[in-house]
């Protein structure tokens, strides 16, 4: 076994998590790799300011020494919630090279912290499964898969479809509402050409259809090479029913875009949830894919 990532180091760049999810997560890792992994939850995690993980500076200072630390080969988001696109700018350009040569991953707020990397060209960055998910039912199988990609790059953890995809087509994956908010703002990177995976959480489907208009009408979007809908859960019932479902909402703003609609994607908030690196995969390789 070839371990890629020996070092985690995670942070959280919205909300908090505790001691005692850290714990369980640092077990499973020691039950899958002893001492040849450690795994490092920063302070930061278990701080707690209104909603967030520590107010912005703290989260983003936390981020900041994580990344630059040339001792952590992988930094991996603690959680989603919100707050991510509330980290100063200098949580980023403070970023040195030891940055660059690490994976970067999580999913739904998290996303903003890939986009805003991925677009930068720091790093590899991938959507997946984020320590908090230990907490799911049966939670333990999401946060080995994130595991074994982090640490051997396991290509069994990919979502089959980006597995299976051509070696020079680009990949990313985002909720729909963080991808939404990110429309039109600086930390949206460059999505011409890709296969966007999509997939949301806890939103009506009349949200569903705004956050999709919102995506549609950037011109990024309207250059994709297509999209696969992941799942959509714990969807409000409205007073009103919206009279379309969250995959015939998808297909109708693609049609309208230009886009193509590919399908189903195994993404979603649940532990089923695979990963998906950014970009294309390097020649020879069957697992990871770089920017």
């Amino acid at each position: 076994m070839v371990l890629i990532a020996q070092s985690i180091g995670v942070v959280a760049p919205g909300r908090a998590v505790t001691r005692d999810t850290a714990a369980k997560v640092e077990a499973l890792c020691h039950a899958l790799y002893g001492d040849a992994v450690r795994i490092v939850f920063h302070d930061q995690c278990f701080l707690n300011a209104g909603h967030f993980a520590g107010d912005d500076k703290a989260r983003g200072a936390a981020f900041r020494e994580f990344a630059n630390d040339p001792d952590i080969d992988a930094i991996w988001f603690a959680r989603g919630g919100y707050g991510a696109c509330r980290l100063h700018d200098d949580a980023f350009t403070g970023l040195t090279e030891p940055a660059r040569n690490k994976l970067y991953l999580g999913y739904s707020d998290a996303g903003a912290m890939l986009a805003r990397l991925y677009g930068a060209g720091v790093g590899a960055v991938a959507h997946g499964p984020m320590p908090a998910d230990i907490l799911r039912d049966d939670g333990e199988k999401a946060v080995e898969r994130a595991l074994r990609y982090i640490v051997e790059r396991d290509a069994g953890a990919i979502e089959e479809h980006v597995r299976a995809g051509r070696k020079d087509t680009p990949f990313a994956a985002f909720n729909i509402t963080m991808l939404a908010h990110l429309a039109g703002t600086p930390w949206l990177p460059d999505l011409a050409g890709h296969v966007l995976l999509l997939e949301d959480v806890g939103e009506y489907h009349y949200r569903i259809d705004r956050a999709m208009f919102a995506i549609t009408q950037n011109p990024s979007f309207s250059a994709a090479a297509g999209v696969r809908l992941g799942r959509c859960s714990e969807i409000p019932e409205n007073d009103i029913a919206f009279g379309g479902n969250e995959e015939e909402i998808v297909r109708d703003w693609c049609s309208r875009a230009g886009v193509a609609f590919l399908g189903r994607a195994n993404i979603g908030h649940d532990t089923e949830n695979r990963v998906v690196p950014f970009g294309v995969k390097p020649a020879g390789d069957t697992a990871s894919l770089t920017t």
